[in-house]
Order: structure tokens, then C-alpha cells, then sequence
């Protein structure tokens, strides 16, 4: 763990590994099974030529790596876009920034991204938090 709480510029990296496992039973337990997660072969026929995660499961790595160092803050918001595909076996480097510290509310802006190993980046957004 980081810290409880934000400082201005603290930079978090972590590093995630996805598997064709992984976006199966994420599309199990979310009811989302769209072919271009769970079927390579149908995947294959795509534009992304194989399968690929799903976005909430980006999101979801973003919200694991917040909690595992600022364990007693609240998400008040977040915007994401997902410019870029994950594919199975990449490895993704998760980083979250600290922005800004909003004091007086005892908030923090973040800047989020999940970057390929290509260097492209997957996930892009912002967050909001807040803490007692």
C-alpha cells in the first residue's frame, strides 16, 4: 500500500496480465457474452482479429489499483474511453496520477490510463475521489 491519502503529482503504476479465462468468467459473472470476448473463432472475423476484454473490466483494474493504495477513499465520478483494444496476453501498465487536491472538500482528481505494451493506450480517463 502507498498511502491513505493523495499528494499532488504521486504517480501509481501496476502492471496486469489478462487471459482468455479471465474475459470468460468476467463475461459470466457481468451477463456479458458477446462473441468478441469469449469466441477467438468469431473474434478471428473481426476487425480486432481476435478476442478482447471488456471495458468494465478495464475499469475494473483501475478501481483496484485506487483501493489497494487509497483504501479510505470514495469514487465520485469517472469518465473513460477506450481508444484501443486489450488483448489476451498483453501485459497493461495501470496508472493513476493525482492531478489536482481540492482541499476545502477534501477531494482529488485523477488521470487514468492503461497503456498496451505497444505503448497505446487502452483506457484513458479521470476520477474523482474523496475522502473523510
Amino acid at each position: 500500500m502507498t498511502s491513505t491519502l493523495p499528494t499532488l503529482g504521486q504517480v501509481i503504476v501496476a502492471k496486469r496480465t489478462f487471459t482468455q479465462e479471465n474475459f470468460n468468467l468476467f463475461a459470466e459473472l457481468s451477463h456479458d457474452d458477446n462473441p468478441i470476448h469469449v469466441d477467438p473463432e468469431f473474434a478471428a472475423t473481426t476487425r480486432f482479429g481476435k478476442t478482447v476484454s471488456h471495458g468494465m473490466m478495464l475499469y475494473g483494474m483501475l478501481c483496484g489499483v485506487l483501493s489497494a493504495n487509497f483504501p479510505t477513499v470514495r469514487q465520485l465520478e469517472q469518465e473513460l474511453v477506450f481508444p484501443k483494444p486489450t488483448y489476451a496476453g498483453d501485459e497493461m501498465t495501470i496508472r493513476l496520477e493525482v492531478t489536482e487536491l481540492i482541499t476545502d472538500s477534501k477531494q482529488a482528481r485523477l488521470t487514468t490510463t492503461i497503456t498496451r505494451p505497444d505503448g497505446e493506450h487502452s483506457c484513458e480517463g479521470h476520477m474523482l475521489i474523496q475522502w473523510k
